[in-house]
């Protein structure tokens, strides 16, 4: 019986001259926006790849210089192109691409896309996750909008009942044959999709682009079933649609920005010039205000002559000034892992607040889903973000060591590094969180996804019956 009915739904849709127009255009923007955001994303790749590599070239090939120059000199780290960046591009073009390496500082990210962004831009970026998002429900709600209320209308529904077709029944084969048309459509995208991936991402990408359509499969399941379900319990068809263009119009527009805002509120972040200046205050007059830089230098002075014994910084078995740079790089330290852990912290604040809103709409669990398996979404920038600050930690130890270890006692800065030294750091590497690591993280926007679908499931076993009138 479900395999008839859904028989019956498909070869009416596919005849349907509606259904093959909006498929047209709703497939052509999909692939248009794969192909467009996979082109843009192998440029910004090669050439991401090709300056780390110009980058990487001039730090291991700089002539002889003292190695504190040399940690000034500094180099810039790229953040790499996650193989489905192309299709959702997240926070990348808010958070930044690049960061400068360098002693001393800890700097912020460079080069965001946004705020190069026309005005008519910053409305949204159209990309395949956003026709995924918005476009595809759509496109579901206009086709199932009627199933049930259209065939109340015209009376065909009053002869399905007087069978004795089941109502679960009804919806099951309804619901599969609708799936079925819209698979039509979805599949090939999907296949452009995996050939893209393949060309340059392997199986990584595969596996991810599996995970994401998985996440999208059960979404647009969740719309099916809940178009079928309002069609099946509205008075007419026309009432449907109007329904299911406000639940569409709140899930898709109004929800995720309210939810934004109230994240904000939440938990609000400085402004980059308040954030600087805290950093400054604490680089100066330590993370508690009352540990200024001289006393620390005059503290760690008088300490390391009473320990070896001696009455000048020039009898120490070690050149003082590259220890005391290490020092002071370490104090740094200990400053920005203060202050920018208390903005990670924020921003992170930010998202689970922001997860909240999933409980009046799925796809604010959807989206932040969707950017953590392409690999664009905040935590994975704290990622990129935390694994250079380790290497520049690296970076300016081993050229203050370098300096402490061989440079004549008060000669520290005409001490001359070469290129054994540079060429011992190594060059940055950088190893993104794998895919089950990243699902691990989403476990709550997992769930609430599952849970729609649940109370969705559990709502439509328990209609025993179809109003016929």
């Amino acid at each position: 019986m479900i395999a008839t009915i859904a028989a019956k739904e498909f070869r009416e849709l596919v005849r349907d001259g509606r259904f093959r127009w909006a498929a047209v255009v709703v497939g052509s923007l999909l692939i248009v926006a794969a192909l467009a955001g996979w082109t843009a994303w192998r440029t910004q790749a090669q050439t991401r790849d090709a300056a780390q590599s110009t980058m990487q070239a001039m730090w291991f090939n700089q002539p002889a210089k003292n190695p504190h120059s040399a940690a000034h000199y500094g180099l810039w780290a790229f953040k790499p192109q996650m193989p489905l960046g192309f299709i959702d591009r997240g926070v990348d073009p808010y958070t930044g691409t690049a960061s400068w390496l360098e002693a001393h500082r800890q700097n912020e990210f460079r080069f965001r896309p946004a705020m190069d962004a026309t005005a008519a831009q910053r409305f949204g970026e159209w990309t395949t996750a956003g026709v995924l998002q918005l476009l595809v429900p759509l496109l579901i709600i206009l086709l199932a909008h009627g199933a049930f209320a259209g065939e109340r209308e015209r009376g065909t529904l009053r002869q399905l009942a007087s069978l004795g077709v089941p109502a679960r029944t009804l919806l099951i084969g309804k619901a599969v044959g609708i799936g079925g048309a819209m698979g039509l459509l979805l599949v090939p995208v999907a296949a452009v999709g995996a050939a893209l991936v393949m060309r340059d991402s392997g199986a990584d990408g595969l596996f991810r682009l599996f995970a994401l359509g998985g996440v999208y499969f059960a979404y647009f399941t969740l719309f099916l079933v809940l178009t079928l379900f309002v069609s099946a319990r509205a008075a007419s068809a026309r009432g449907a649609l109007i329904v299911l263009l406000s639940l569409w119009a709140w899930n898709g527009l109004v929800a995720p920005r309210l939810a934004a805002d109230m994240a904000r509120g939440v938990a609000p972040t400085p402004t980059a010039r308040a954030f600087s200046a805290d950093v400054q205050r604490s680089l100066a007059n330590g993370v508690d205000g009352h540990s200024p830089a001289s006393t620390r230098n005059r503290l760690l002075q008088d300490s390391l002559l009473a320990a070896h014994g001696v009455s000048h910084v020039d009898s120490l078995p070690f050149n003082y000034s590259g220890y005391s740079m290490q020092r002071g790089e370490e104090h740094a330290n200990g400053v920005f892992d203060h202050h920018f852990g208390e903005l990670w912290a924020q921003y992170a604040a930010q998202d689970r607040a922001q997860l909240a809103g999933a409980v009046v709409a799925p796809l604010v669990a959807v989206r932040q889903l969707s950017m953590a398996i392409a690999g664009t979404d905040f935590a994975q920038h704290r990622a990129f973000a935390d694994a250079a600050e380790s290497y520049r930690r690296l970076l300016n130890k081993a050229m203050n060591d370098a300096i402490a270890d061989h440079a004549a006692p008060g000669q520290g800065f005409s001490y001359l590094g070469d290129s054994t030294l540079w060429a011992g750091v190594g060059p940055f590497e950088y190893e993104a969180p794998g895919l089950g690591r990243v699902l691990v993280a989403q476990a709550p926007s997992l769930l609430f996804v599952t849970a729609w679908l649940f109370a969705l499931v559990v709502t439509v076993r328990r209609e025993r019956r179809l109003s016929v009138l």
